[in-house]
C-alpha cells in the first residue's frame, strides 16, 4: 500500500498524474516492484527539498538503498531530461507560448562545496570568494531550466559557458541568448561562428548605484533563487558533477509541476506586519 502523504515535499494527486506516464516502464518478466513508484520520487524530492542525507530518510519511505538506486538508474536512462522537456512544453503551453523557445537567457552561480567533494571536481572562484563548485543553467523567457551544467567553481563564465551552449545548441533550437557581462569578449565571437548562435549582453543601466532589477537578466536569477529554496542545492554536497545537476533537475521538475497544477508561477508570500497601535 502506498504510504500516506505527510510531507510539503510530497507530489499531490495532480502532480503525480503529471509525472507517472513519464517514467520508465517497470521491466516486464522479473520480480514485482516491492515499493511504489510514487513513494520513490516522493523520496527523491523529499532529499532534495529538505537537504537531508540519503542514509537519514524518514523510515516511512523505502530503503533509502532503493531510494538511490531508482534515482541513479533513472539518470543514467536520462529520465530527468525527458521529463523537464515534456513539463515545459506543457507549462509553455499553458501560458500560452509556442512548445519550443526561441530565446533564452544564461547565467552562473558559485556555491560552497562540502567536504564531499572532490578536489578534482572543485574549485576557488576569486570573484565571489567561495570554494566549491559552479552552476551554469540556460532558461526560457519564462524562467524555466532547459539545461544545467556544473563544474569547478574556478572556471571562468567564459570557459564554463562554452559547454553550456553546445548542450543547449544539441538539445533545443533556441540560438539566440541573453547573457550579463560576464559572458562577454571572445565568446559572443565563439558562439556566433561555432554556434550560429546570438549571445546578446545585457549590461547596467550607466550610472546605476545599488540593485536594480535589468530586464531579461532578471529571469534566470529568479530561476536561481527558485532552486536554491531546495536545501539541498543551498550548498554542494555531491561527490560528482552529474549528480548535482541531477538533483537541479529534480528541483525543476518539482518547481514545473506545481506550476502546472497551480496555473502561475509562484509568488513570494507577503511578510505579516505587526500594528503597535493595536
Amino acid at each position: 500500500m502506498p504510504r500516506d502523504r505527510r510531507y510539503p515535499s510530497d507530489l499531490t494527486d495532480a502532480q503525480w498524474a503529471l509525472i507517472e506516464p513519464l517514467l520508465p516502464a517497470p521491466n516486464s518478466g522479473g520480480r514485482p516492484e516491492k515499493h511504489p513508484r510514487r513513494d520513490i520520487v516522493d523520496a527523491i524530492l523529499y532529499v532534495v527539498r529538505t537537504g537531508c542525507a540519503w542514509r537519514q530518510l524518514p523510515f516511512d519511505f523505502p530503503p533509502w538503498q532503493t531510494v538511490y538506486w531508482y534515482f541513479a538508474r533513472w539518470e543514467e536512462a536520462k529520465v530527468t531530461e525527458q521529463i523537464l522537456a515534456v513539463l515545459r512544453r506543457r507549462v509553455r503551453a499553458q501560458q500560452g507560448r509556442e512548445d519550443e523557445p526561441s530565446a533564452a537567457i544564461i547565467d552562473s552561480q558559485s556555491v560552497k562545496g562540502a567536504d564531499t567533494v572532490g578536489l578534482d571536481s572543485r574549485g576557488y572562484d576569486a570573484n565571489k570568494k567561495i570554494n566549491g563548485r559552479k552552476r551554469f543553467i540556460v532558461t526560457d523567457t519564462l524562467g524555466l531550466l532547459l539545461v544545467v551544467c556544473v563544474m569547478a567553481a574556478s572556471v571562468q563564465d567564459r570557459d564554463g559557458a562554452k559547454t553550456t551552449l553546445l548542450s543547449l545548441y544539441l538539445v533545443t533550437p533556441v540560438r539566440f541568448v541573453y547573457a550579463d557581462a560576464g559572458f562577454a569578449g571572445m565568446l559572443v565571437d565563439w558562439a556566433q561562428r561555432i554556434l550560429r548562435t546570438t549571445l546578446h549582453i545585457v549590461r547596467k543601466a550607466p550610472g546605476q548605484v545599488g540593485f536594480a532589477v535589468i530586464a531579461r537578466r532578471w529571469v534566470v536569477e529568479r530561476s536561481l533563487a527558485w532552486l536554491t529554496a531546495h536545501r539541498r542545492l543551498a550548498r554542494d554536497y555531491e561527490r560528482h558533477p552529474a549528480t548535482s545537476e541531477a538533483m537541479i533537475r529534480w528541483a525543476a521538475i518539482s518547481g514545473m509541476a506545481r506550476r502546472l497544477t497551480r496555473g502561475h508561477a509562484a509568488r513570494r508570500q507577503q511578510k505579516l506586519t505587526l500594528n503597535p497601535s493595536t
